[in-house]
């Protein structure tokens, strides 16, 4: 099986050289808009191209507000602050996830509390979140109070997971009762939508990456996207050194950080963002090809959940153990075609093994057993 798999790539991308996992295509006007950056002289974080990708983003996702940053890592940080997040409060997110949801919460010294996935979905499960709060949580003064820790739980972080839909609306549902803000971690689902509602839009704030291996790039880059235009204002502001405008003076009024996207990695993703619609489209149709080529072997490919439209940014497929798993990645790394396993879970990390956690069991099944597939788009 795996040498069959191993045939049916280079026969994909049409190639016997080595296949990456996931590469950027540069088809459009990336060369011309970073020409004209240039001849600009903008090419830091102020100039045209950051409004017109903030606007594009906005039209794209449907979101109000759309403010964009150095990375994705930078857009959950700063959204986890404009929700009040503090230092010792808890955020609870999954565990099956890229490290930089962990990571965010950390920067404000804030706790991670892990709650597990759903099969179907491999994000955050909303009845195993209901489950967790209902018997580990108390509401005090309006506030969300963790009974073992005695710290308050402000914010949830739910992460798409290789741009699959979880099941937000639900989640959301969970977080209203127990008032927990929810952070939308869509790094990976730029293009993704729940019924026809795109994702990153459910929570109070959601955020993307454009870093080089996504759906399309910046170079490095992220966005914050929110409906409330207060939060919006505060998270430009906020980013932006908390510099007061003004033609020549130098006033800040508050400290901040330095988290605007360059004009000149805006420039790339004007251009970028132009050909999305095409660059969906043919993962889509790689998406069916391992569809159809796994069909009827004793692999599983895994398919966007009921009433959601997935981007496929990364291809993922489900082997039966461990061992599988290891030689799968082996064989096809050693014939120039990447492949790569799932995260390891957060909390194994050194970092997080003291951290609260539900039971995790499908988390640590898709640890043993997902692998990523070549992904890149095929023009």
């Amino acid at each position: 099986m795996h040498k069959e798999f191993i045939s049916f790539v280079k026969e994909t991308y049409n190639t016997d050289d080595f296949i990456p996992l996931h590469a950027p295509v540069f088809i459009g006007n990336e060369k011309k808009y970073l020409n004209d950056c240039i001849d600009s002289t903008f090419v830091s974080s102020v100039g045209k191209f950051v409004d017109q990708f903030e606007e594009e983003m906005k039209r794209f996702t449907g979101a109000k507000y759309a403010i964009a940053t150095v990375n994705g890592t930078a857009a959950l940080h700063i959204a986890l602050l404009m929700t009040g997040v503090e230092q010792n409060d808890e955020v609870i997110t999954q565990p099956l996830t890229f490290i930089a949801t962990a990571n965010a919460l950390s920067y404000i010294g804030a706790h991670p509390v892990f709650v597990d996935v759903d099969r179907d979905t491999l994000g955050l499960s909303p009845e195993k979140l209901e489950d967790f709060l209902s018997k580990n949580t108390e509401i005090i003064n309006g506030q969300c109070i963790n009974k073992t820790s005695k710290r308050r739980i402000k914010a949830v972080v739910p992460m798409h997971t290789f741009g699959l839909p979880l099941r937000i609306k639900e989640l959301v549902t969970v977080c209203d009762k127990y008032n927990l803000d929810v952070v939308e971690d869509a790094a990976e689902s730029l293009g993704s939508y729940c019924n026809d509602r795109h994702t990153g839009t459910f929570g109070l704030l959601g955020t993307f990456s454009f870093n080089g291996n996504k759906t399309i790039t910046t170079g490095g880059g992220g966005m914050i996207v929110t409906n409330d235009e207060k939060l919006a204002k505060k998270a430009k502001h906020i980013t932006t050194t908390a510099k007061i405008p003004h033609r020549w003076d130098f006033e800040h009024d508050m400290i901040a950080y330095n988290y605007r996207l360059p004009n000149i990695n805006a420039a790339l993703g004007c251009a970028q963002m132009e050909k999305l619609p095409l660059f969906l489209e043919k993962k889509r149709n790689l998406a069916k090809k391992y569809q159809t080529f796994f069909e009827n072997t004793s692999f599983t490919f895994i398919t966007e959940p009921d009433k959601t439209t997935a981007n496929y940014w990364l291809n993922a497929i489900i082997l039966e153990n461990l061992e599988e798993r290891d030689n799968f990645l082996k064989e096809t790394n050693d014939n120039g075609i990447m492949t790569r396993p799932i995260w390891k879970l957060m909390n194994s990390l050194v970092m997080f093994k003291n951290a609260q956690t539900s039971n995790l069991e499908n988390s640590q099944w898709f640890e043993e057993r997902v692998i990523n597939i070549p992904s890149s788009v095929i023009i």
